[in-house]
């Protein structure tokens, strides 16, 4: 448990002080709206309980209706920004296609570029990014609160360094690892981007992927940190193991005394 222990030391100054009130962990459901087949498999999962919140794509297949279910339903829905996957949704203009292509074809050369800032690509990011934000208001009806990214390029250096994201919303932060996931120089890089982001942005104090659940005791403790902690975990209903978990009432009896939150707060 002392890596663990480090990992609580170093996050807990990201994201604020320990968690006076409830404990809660918010099980947040990526791709809302990619597809029907996404947006229908999520949505049991939110009529259940055991999903708080989404993180909803723009200018795809399944958007639109995406989005009137959530306004239906008072789903919790944040933007999943999109740099990677090509948009596949009806009436999305050429020019966003176009752009958005470039973005993609650079952020996916290599596993290094997308920390890299291409200043010959700032206009292209810019425009996609705010044509998402934009669609996003116009579906939801107000402008996200919170944005996190799809294969998570929110986090790619031209965001970053050119402040593409509204300051003040709750991004989301790198992954935290538990005890011996990743070697100390890992985590303390990842601490310190965490660092810069809540600089201009609200964090949680801790963020995971779902999977893998079948590694001994490590859903439990990422339990046990939100009984102290803001804590995000991330997950994907459409992957078939996902969706058995989430349904089949195993993540209620992991989650022991912690409650799952209804919707996304800080």
């Amino acid at each position: 448990m002392q890596s663990l222990a480090y990992d609580v030391m170093l996050h807990s100054t990201v994201g604020g002080e320990a968690n006076t009130g409830n404990a809660v962990v918010i099980i947040n459901a990526d791709d809302w709206g990619r597809d029907r087949e996404v947006t229908e498999r999520t949505l049991e999962c939110l009529l259940q309980g055991v999903v708080s919140s989404v993180s909803a794509m723009v200018f795809m297949e399944d958007s639109e209706r995406a989005a009137e279910l959530a306004n239906q339903h008072g789903v919790d829905a944040g933007l999943h920004l999109n740099l990677t996957t090509a948009f596949s949704g009806l009436g999305c203009n050429p020019r966003l296609k176009e752009q958005q292509q470039k973005v993609t074809c650079f952020l996916r050369a290599s596993r290094l570029c997308p920390a890299i800032y291409h200043p010959g690509l700032a206009g292209s990011f810019e425009y996609v990014v705010k044509a998402q934000l934009d669609e996003y208001e116009r579906l939801y009806r107000r402008p996200p609160s919170r944005v996190d990214g799809h294969h998570h390029m929110h986090l790619c250096a031209n965001v970053q360094v050119q402040e593409l994201l509204p300051p003040g919303t709750i991004v989301r932060r790198n992954f935290s690892f538990t005890q011996g996931e990743k070697g100390a120089i890992n985590r303390f890089y990842r601490h310190w981007r965490d660092r810069r982001l809540a600089k201009r942005h609200r964090v949680t104090d801790f963020f995971f992927s779902l999977p893998p659940m079948d590694t001994p005791g490590r859903l439990e403790r990422i339990f046990d940190l939100a009984t102290r902690w803001s804590v995000e975990v991330e997950t994907h209903p459409v992957n078939a193991d996902e969706y058995a978990f989430l349904t089949g009432g195993e993540l209620i009896r992991r989650v022991g005394q912690v409650k799952i939150a209804r919707g996304y707060s800080l």
